[in-house]
């Protein structure tokens, strides 16, 4: 059900348990323990092992030393190790962002939805500041069953979106903001009291979490 590395226990078990196999947080671990992790996860004919907060110099070793393809999306700073191209894309999500700023939670909110199956579309620089470029991207939003807005500052955008939509809204606070934003945390609270119904709100810059959340969410329908 796992197999022991001494520095990790890779669970073989999640994918049967939870339908999606084990991901593999790339920050704080080495190059040499991530190798090791993927390694063991793919001897078990896994594909799409996604390694989230992924450094550049870590995924250059990781395709050095790795005998299948490795892709790696840069602005998300994820990996996603033996990608299976020809896994279908359903329903659809969409992730929304206020500013270009958080342009980084939001690839990784987006490319962990894709990774594992679903259709992700991208609305960004939609922030309350210029609430008409919103407006005018209503169409987008139109037949999302989630969408994940992704917001610094004061984080008001998830509350207008929830008030728009018709499915469930993922919030996703950014540290992105001058000092009484105090690293997201102004943007966390802001969301959490939001009065608009059916938002939820993961961890600041949790954009994995984000997109995870939302794809089991999709699949559902």
């Amino acid at each position: 059900m796992y197999e022991d590395l001494g520095y990790a226990k890779v669970d073989h078990h999640r994918a049967k348990r939870t339908g999606v196999g084990e991901v593999v947080y790339g920050e704080s671990k080495t190059a040499e323990q991530i190798l090791g992790i993927v390694g063991s996860i793919a001897r078990k004919n896994a594909k799409n092992i996604l390694v989230t907060r992924l450094s550049r110099e870590k995924f250059d070793y990781l395709e050095r030393e790795l005998n299948f393809p490795i892709v790696y999306h840069e602005t998300a700073r994820i990996a996603v190790a033996d990608p299976d191209v020809s896994l279908p894309k359903i329903g659809k999500i969409v992730v929304a962002c206020g500013g270009t700023s958080d342009l980084a939670v939001c690839e990784e909110a987006a490319v962990t939805a894709e990774t594992l199956g679903s259709r992700v579309e991208r609305l960004y620089d939609v922030g309350v500041a210029g609430l008409h470029r919103l407006l005018h991207n209503l169409d987008v939003l139109d037949g999302a069953r989630c969408v994940i807005a992704v917001a610094g500052m004061e984080g008001a955008l998830a509350s207008v979106i929830g008030g728009l939509v018709d499915c469930p809204v993922i919030a996703v606070p950014t540290s992105v903001g001058y000092g009484a934003a105090f690293g997201g945390l102004a943007a966390l609270l802001a969301m959490l009291n939001s009065c608009a119904s059916g938002v939820s709100v993961v961890n600041i810059d949790n954009g994995f979490g984000a997109g995870f959340q939302a794809h089991l969410i999709n699949r559902l329908q």
